[in-house]
């Protein structure tokens, strides 16, 4: 894979966020953190905290090639599985991380106990991610990033890696993203599939997508639009434009 076609991915762990007990707080802001450097995620995807399952994941991604966050279940209690879940996908052990450990030793001092040490048992290979918030630091292997589930700590612990590893691919290729409010009877998805099959096949860098509003039962209008490079953006709304006008199809660019 070429540096130009990176794959990035989120992992979001934790039966409490399954369960509903906890709302998550990092899919906007990560994706946020991203845009802001001319960068987007591929792919999220919610996890409870179950290793097998887990350790699939990460295998395939892995396996892939593909960089992906994972926040959660990086902890030492009974219930966090993240660490032996990515070493399962290894394929190799945990260790006491001797970075790990030393910023450990700054945090808890004389009191690191080997039950505290656990939180710098890490997949055999793998660097640290430092925690500005409390020292207690995450780890990355194979263009994986674990971050603890806090959004305080893992957030600036994502825009380190960011800002480390993956600065040559900011705003390589800018983009905008322009969009119409259509309105009327036929301003459905399904009537105008035929023109955003045609949009899709003459603008293949290009995004396309349609969002519908509705109103209780009543549609209210369909928002319909495309991303990526401004001059081709504005070539593809030109011809929509001209379509939807000849079926008739009020219009008007979205905000």
């Amino acid at each position: 894979m070429s540096e130009n076609s990176k794959v990035f991915g989120l992992v979001i762990i934790g039966d409490e966020i399954i369960s509903g007990k906890r709302q998550d707080k990092h899919f906007a802001a990560i994706a946020a953190l991203m845009a802001a450097r001319g960068l987007r995620l591929s792919w999220v995807q919610y996890h409870g905290d179950d290793r097998a399952r887990l350790a699939e994941v990460f295998r395939r991604s892995m396996g892939a090639g593909e960089v992906v966050f994972s926040c959660g279940g990086i902890g030492n209690t009974p219930d966090d599985h993240t660490r032996q879940a990515a070493a399962d996908a290894l394929g190799v052990g945990l260790t006491l991380t001797p970075e790990a450990e030393a910023e450990l030793r700054v945090r808890f001092g004389d009191e690191l106990t080997e039950v505290r040490k656990l939180l710098g048992t890490f997949p055999a290979g793998s660097a640290i991610i430092p925690n500005p918030f409390n020292r207690v630091p995450g780890f990355m292997i194979k263009e994986h990033y674990f971050v603890p589930g806090f959004p305080q700590m893992a957030h600036p612990m994502i825009e380190w890696v960011l800002d480390t590893f993956y600065r040559d691919l900011f705003n390589r290729h800018p983009t905008v993203e322009k969009a119409f409010l259509l309105t009327g009877e036929m301003a459905y998805e399904s009537a105008l599939l035929d023109l955003m099959q045609r949009i899709v096949a003459t603008y293949p860098d290009l995004r396309l997508f349609s969002l519908p509003s509705l109103i209780g039962k009543e549609r209210r209008h369909l928002e319909l639009g495309v991303e990526g490079e401004a001059g081709r953006v504005d070539q593809a709304m030109e011809e929509i434009r001209q379509e939807v006008e000849r079926r008739g199809i009020g219009w008007a660019w979205r905000d």
